[in-house]
């Protein structure tokens, strides 16, 4: 597996190649990642067990190569590294998670040495290439060569075949989560009073690296309204992006008082941490501009809250307005505050019943077991489909 993004970094991307990895490896295949980072020396290469980073990677053999400063010598470079585990692994396939670099890269090296590939879309990167200043010719020809391709939800499927000419079949593999980690419950005695949020206070909650794409903008003026109805703060659990710092600073300036009560956690590499400080909502909040099938939405339904999010990229295929949650269009996410306030306004038992259906949804359709059956299939037909690949 090439993967942009591996634990220890943070987001769905990195935690969706542990947990894809993790499963190959259970189900009987020995898998190698190679994935980049800034934490390292340019070119330097660690090698290591992944579960030492993620327990979902247990077993896979993690491969870290430091970047340089151009992305076109760092790619030159792990095709060099690429050809050096061939030669002393002998691989049978390659799994391109992300388009690119990694799909891209997956692609090319799979066809130099005869081996079948698969090609994981996994959120905006079909539209990053599409559109200029993207290489669209380059997301072509990795789409067309591939030898599978997934997809993480229906909408990146449907975009997939509009581009190819509905040609090729998109094997549509759903983000999963851990429905006995992220449980509903009560929140750890003391949490509250350690983030500093009042008794009296609405916890409004937001999951993962907060910037513009994720609905910054939309976030900091529900947080200014409904403080005007009511006392409120908004917890995000991860971090700011740090292009956002000023966009921050200049919201705490305008707004003090609701600036005040924008709560930061910094990183939670213990997922049951995250699921802990997810009980802490009252709300979750997910206005993404452009979307994958965000973990995030699905650990929060799994936690029973109730999550009001964009209908960006695969999340209307998880949440059923007024059913298991509530969408936004994207051209209406200034109206993120009015949908926060109609919740608080709703009867109690009627938010324990929207919190226990989203939590049955979670269980029944995005199980890990499922995407391990899925994940079989998707092996069996790549190998099916190689002729050059020994049975």
């Amino acid at each position: 597996m090439i993967a942009d993004r591996f634990p220890p970094d943070l987001g769905g991307l990195a935690r969706s190649g542990a947990r894809i990895a993790g499963s190959l490896a259970r189900s009987g295949s020995q898998v190698d990642v190679l994935a980049y980072t800034k934490s390292l020396p340019p070119g330097a290469l660690q090698s290591y067990d992944a579960g030492e980073v993620d327990p979902a990677a247990a077993g896979v053999t993690l491969h870290r190569f430091g970047l340089h400063a151009n992305l076109d010598f760092s790619m030159q470079h792990g095709m060099n590294i690429l050809d050096w585990l061939h030669g002393e692994r002998d691989f049978n396939a390659v799994w391109g998670h992300y388009l690119f670099p990694a799909g891209f890269m997956a692609v090319l090296f799979a066809e130099a040495n005869h081996l079948p590939s698969v090609v994981s879309a996994r959120g905006n990167d079909i539209d990053r290439l599409t559109f200029p200043p993207g290489d669209f010719a380059r997301l072509i020809w990795t789409l067309g060569r591939a030898t599978c391709l997934t997809a993480v939800s229906l909408q990146l499927a449907r975009k997939i075949d509009v581009l190819l000419g509905d040609v090729r079949d998109v094997e549509v593999l759903p983000n999963v989560v851990d429905t006995d980690l992220f449980s509903p419950g009560p929140p750890p005695a003391g949490l509250r009073a350690e983030l500093g949020i009042a008794e009296d206070e609405a916890v409004l909650m937001f999951a993962g690296e907060l910037r513009e794409k994720k609905g910054l903008p939309f976030l900091l003026e529900c947080l200014r309204e409904v403080r005007e109805e009511r006392p409120a703060c908004l917890v995000v659990i991860g971090e700011v992006r740090s292009r956002e710092e000023a966009r921050l600073a200049s919201f705490s300036t305008e707004h003090p008082e609701a600036g005040r009560r924008l709560i930061v956690t910094g990183r939670l590499l213990d997922q049951a941490r995250v699921a802990e400080h997810l009980r802490l909502g009252d709300v979750f909040l997910h206005p993404s501009l452009w979307e994958g099938l965000p973990n995030a939405v699905l650990e929060a339904m799994a936690c029973e809250r109730i999550v009001i999010a964009s209908d960006a990229g695969g999340i209307p295929d998880c949440i059923e307005h007024g059913e298991t949650g509530f969408l936004i269009p994207r051209h209406q996410l200034h109206r993120l505050a009015e949908a926060v306030l109609e919740i608080f306004g709703l009867p109690e038992p009627r938010r324990l019943e929207l919190g226990r259906a989203a939590r049955a949804s979670v269980v029944e359709r995005f199980r890990p077991k499922i995407e391990e059956k899925r994940l079989i299939e998707v092996l069996q037909r790549l190998l099916r489909e190689s002729p050059s690949t020994p049975s």
